[in-house]
């Protein structure tokens, strides 16, 4: 009755005209079904304006929109190629749907919705209503299925095949082949008549039962697909055991993230962040030798591992997911080098890595908090030595004057590299840094300036080392200058956290995010965070609109859109809520996560979580769909009101 109930509710509104999300399984009671349209990522690919973002999911290199009803497709638009190096829409849509006697028919868009992990999408001609349901499987399938409200022939077939592929059927599959060695699949029942056309297909499909199912594949060479292939008969004879492994991996996702003591609002918030770090989930690919999370699927230039990126995402992964947070620390650690540094960033070519810096030192705070959810000391055991390798890494090559307070560096001697390697590329505090030598070797070199940041990270990792020590029952045997790092970095004069040169030890007395930081990682005293808040709470410095930017708002050098010069960043805006409320501030804290949830724009609504915000406006800035936001997103969520 609840069914026959929904279909009356449904054909209500085609009639009306009123477009609406349906349900997208017919499992109503399915968790993801509540946040409907979680992100708006309508795009038909001859449209001039450029695509912000994808449908993609279980690790799949491949991504898909849902078409704009203004320049309608009656079918999933993509599969788009995500890798870095040959990001291309392989058709404008794999599989279009139409009832095949009715060669004119013209499809009018009824409803279309992005849940979390599937997409939806109605339609009706003057002939009768088709939907259409998308979920990944796997990280190379996703599977199509597709209903009618009649009992009528359908015919499916693709919509303009992208730059030189080249189109061929093939027993029961359509393979679309890219000369890079990339290729499509569409891969049917074994009753559907299948014929080749023109670089093209049609596939007529006449049947009374429904769903109608389709595989739809991505794969990187021809050796991957054949092996792909013999797997998709079991899996159209029987989708509905991998569809119910979907859903429950997604209604785990949300069971194990969702509170129940938010409003519905700031839970959407939570479900859109999941969604976005899931979304940049990619599978194990050339270089990339472990799964892992790119920073922002929807730019060509962040599609692959960085290493500070690494440590959040599996701090905030691991919570809902952490095999995923695992394996992504293991992508990276596939990469230290010898004399234990984990380099910057790697890609699915490894001689795109990037080995000229490294990132700060956070991996030990990301495996805690695995174990934390986990309770895994495998795991533990199993990194503690790569991360107490990594540790001593840093006095050794970054420690200039060997006082145990170390230098944000490069191995080849460059500032570039060594603003890099702080991960807040262009901040003011390194605006007049110099490049010195060290004495550990001829990769060993430091900024001429001693960080908060980095000595506060340090900080903590010695502290979550000790505890891995203790819970292995194996020896700490690394330096240890945690309790010097507070007082050594704490300007009494402006009762603030600042950066240190070495030539004189002079504070650099331009407040900024990196302050933050001794209080994330506890390591002040509580009289000097008293002392700070008068500073933290100026409204005309840090209590902004979008509170805690990445330098003073009234600092002359302050550029509303200067990367780290200005804007916004969800981290360091973390790491001060988060710092507060470790030393008792508790309300403050709530006080400013509500201004983060309440004025970041688009944020509760269908815009994508952005790489950086506007200070004063709550503006998105740089790259949407970014991962570290989300993954800082969903602290500040579930943090709130402890």
């Amino acid at each position: 009755m609840r069914h026959k109930f929904i279909h009356i509710i449904c054909i209500t509104l085609l009639v009306t005209g009123i477009t609406a999300c349906t349900p997208g399984n017919k499992n109503t009671a399915e968790k993801r079904y509540t946040f409907n349209n979680i992100l708006d990522i309508a795009y038909t690919p001859d449209t001039l304006h450029r695509c912000y973002g994808w449908f993609t999911d279980a690790g799949s290199w491949m991504g898909f929109t849902l078409p704009e009803k203004e320049n309608w497709v009656n079918g999933f638009c993509g599969p788009f190629s995500l890798d870095m190096f040959r990001r291309q829409w392989m058709a404008q849509s794999a599989v279009t749907v139409g009832f095949s006697q009715k060669v004119s028919d013209t499809f009018v868009p009824d409803s279309t919705c992005y849940y979390p992990g599937e997409l939806y999408m109605s339609a009706h001609s003057g002939n009768g209503t088709i939907t259409q349901r998308l979920n990944f499987v796997n990280a190379s399938t996703a599977l199509l299925r597709i209903e009618a409200d009649k009992a009528e022939e359908l015919m499916l077939t693709g919509s303009q095949w992208g730059k030189n592929i080249t189109v061929s059927v093939e027993q029961n599959s359509v393979i679309a082949r890219h000369p890079s060695g990339e290729s499509v699949t569409v891969t049917f029942p074994p009753d559907v008549k299948l014929t080749g056309t023109d670089n093209n297909y049609t596939a007529l499909i006449h049947t009374s039962k429904y769903p109608v199912n389709v595989a739809i594949s991505f794969f990187t060479s021809e050796k991957e697909m054949t092996v792909g292939l013999q797997n998709l008969p079991n899996l159209l004879n029987n989708p509905e055991k991998a569809l119910q492994a979907n859903a429950e991996r997604w209604e785990g996702y949300l069971a194990k993230i969702l509170r129940t003591d938010m409003k519905p609002e700031y839970d959407r918030i939570a479900v859109k962040a999941v969604t976005t770090l899931i979304s940049n989930w990619r599978t194990h690919r050339g270089g990339l030798l472990h799964e892992g999370i790119v920073p922002s699927h929807a730019v060509g230039y962040f599609v692959g591992f960085w290493a500070w990126d690494t440590w959040r995402f599996s701090a905030g992964t691991a919570k809902f997911d952490p095999e995923l947070a695992k394996n992504n620390i293991r992508a990276m650690f596939d990469y230290q080098q010898p004399d234990g540094m984990v380099i910057d960033c790697i890609y699915t070519d490894p001689s795109e890595n990037n080995a000229r810096d490294s990132k700060p030192p956070l991996v030990c705070w990301a495996v805690d908090e695995i174990f934390t959810h986990t309770g895994d000391t495998a795991f533990v055991s199993e990194m503690y030595p790569q991360l107490l390798s990594y540790y001593k890494w840093w006095y050794q090559k970054r420690d200039h004057n060997h006082n145990g307070m170390c230098e944000y560096g490069a191995t080849d001697g460059t500032l570039e590299a060594a603003a890099w390697e702080s991960g807040m590329d262009n901040a003011i505090r390194f605006d007049d840094a110099m490049m010195l030598k060290n004495d550990g070797g001829e990769d060993a070199w430091s900024m001429d300036q001693e960080s908060v940041d980095l000595n506060a990270y340090l900080a903590l990792e010695c502290k979550l080392l000790k505890k891995f020590s203790g819970l292995l029952n194996v020896s700490f045997d690394a330096p240890d200058y945690s309790n010097k790092v507070a007082d050594y970095f704490f300007d009494p004069k402006l009762n603030f956290f600042f950066d240190r040169r070495l030539k004189d030890s002079s504070f650099i007395e331009e407040p900024g995010c990196e302050a933050y930081t001794p209080l994330w990682t506890q390591i002040a005293t509580q009289e000097q965070v008293d002392k700070m808040l008068p500073m933290l709470q100026d409204t005309a410095k840090f209590s902004t609109y979008i509170p805690f930017p990445t330098i003073a708002a009234d600092n002359p050098k302050y550029n509303p859109r200067g990367y780290w010069r200005g804007p916004i960043w969800l981290d360091q805006t973390y790491f001060a809520i988060r710092g507060l409320r470790n030393y008792g501030y508790h309300k403050l804290a709530d006080e400013y996560t509500l201004q983060v949830f309440d004025r970041l724009n688009g944020l509760k609504e269908g815009a994508p979580i952005h790489e950086n915000y506007g200070t004063h406006t709550g503006e998105r800035l740089k790259a949407p769909h970014f991962s570290w936001s989300s993954s800082h997103l969903l602290m500040m969520y579930d943090d709130y009101g402890k």
